[in-house]
């Protein structure tokens, strides 16, 4: 059995995310790259519908709803790190601990979700610039150097990179 590992489950501003940073005491060693998956399910309109309703879904209510997943259905002992909604940036599996998110890299990587299903829909906006931006700050004060790009060794990389992976067309194929 696998042992659950637990959640932040906060969502923050781009700003507030950079200050929650900053008060980590470490950034979970050995991360060379962040790669950059997308949810699928919910593609963004999805995500919009849930904002109309009588009570919005929160990405924290999100968060654990998805605990659910990851843990009881995928049997998981972490999800993605991060995930990245058109509202902000939702701490998941603590940026502190390893995550689950791409079967190659895990143990080298930081896993960042961003919503939406990018084979109909435009990788575009917050979402796109989000995962790039915001996330390169943990990254960076755990010593990671995003550049230069070399496939599994360091970067941004894509999930659909992953060697070993079976989903080749995350976040979308082109």
């Amino acid at each position: 059995m696998t042992t659950w590992r637990g959640i932040v489950g906060k969502s923050f501003t781009p700003d507030a995310f950079e200050t929650y940073v900053s008060t980590l005491n470490s950034i979970y060693g050995a991360r060379v790259s962040i790669v950059v998956h997308n949810t699928s399910a919910p593609d963004l309109k999805t995500w919009e519908g849930w904002q109309t309703r009588a009570h919005p879904v929160t990405d924290e209510q999100w968060a654990q709803n998805l605990v659910g997943y990851y843990r009881d259905q995928q049997k998981w002992s972490a999800g993605p790190h991060l995930f990245v909604t058109p509202r902000g940036i939702l701490a998941f599996s603590p940026l502190t601990g390893p995550g689950t998110h791409s079967p190659a890299w895990n143990s080298i990587s930081w896993g960042v979700e961003t919503c939406g299903e990018f084979e109909h829909e435009p990788f575009v906006g917050p979402i796109r610039n989000q995962p790039g931006s915001r996330a390169s700050h943990p990254a960076l004060r755990g010593g990671l150097q995003p550049l230069p790009y070399a496939l599994g060794t360091r970067g941004l990389h894509f999930h659909k990179e992953d060697p070993i992976t079976t989903h080749k067309n995350v976040p979308a194929r082109t």
